[in-house]
């Protein structure tokens, strides 16, 4: 596994870049203030933009380090969402893909196209051997995202979320494994 960083990814329908500061307003405006879009997720809607632009600033020095993979999701010219990989196991090559995106996307297999992107991108290019996915139970359309990518259930568990610590939800789990990695495993 040799970690190449969030590089830019094309889809038929999607572009995946790297975030900037200039994408404050609009990733306020169109997800990160709306309580239906951050129900299910492990962090609080943004009060203020003041708190999107702390965030995208940490994002933007992030992109330092090599293996670090946040892309900012942009449909039609338009930034909508994001998804990254996260809890890193490099001595197994494993990561956590997480994503979300504006409720006016809902329902039209954007976040299915960009997760395959970036599942591919982590097989082929990085040489990732497992992805892993969860989803609160609640919310079965983030699952629905899953399964069109090929990720497998794995397993339904109560799991703490990463920064709401106090709250533990019951969560299916998913995984897909690199093929070119694990033949005869």
């Amino acid at each position: 596994m040799v970690h190449k960083g969030t590089k830019e990814l094309m889809t038929d329908r999607l572009m995946l870049r790297r975030f900037v500061i200039d994408d404050a307003e609009t990733m306020f405006i169109n997800w990160a203030n709306d309580p239906e879009v951050t129900k299910f997720l492990s962090w609080e809607p943004h009060g203020n933009i003041e708190i999107t632009k702390s965030l995208l600033q940490s994002w933007v020095k992030e992109y330092e380090n090599l293996n670090y993979y946040n892309w900012a999701v942009v449909y039609d010219g338009q930034l909508i969402g994001s998804i990254g990989l996260l809890s890193m196991k490099d001595e197994v090559g494993e990561a956590e893909a997480g994503y979300c995106i504006s409720k006016a996307y809902w329902g039209k297999g954007i976040m299915a196209e960009a997760l395959a992107a970036v599942i591919n991108y982590s097989f082929d290019e990085v040489g990732f051997n497992r992805i892993i996915a969860k989803h609160n139970v609640q919310n079965p359309n983030s699952g629905k995202v899953m399964k069109k990518c090929g990720m497998k259930y794995l397993e339904t568990k109560y799991t703490p979320l990463t920064l709401k610590s106090d709250k533990i939800v019951l969560c299916d789990f998913y995984e897909i494994r690199n093929p070119n990695r694990t033949k005869g495993a």
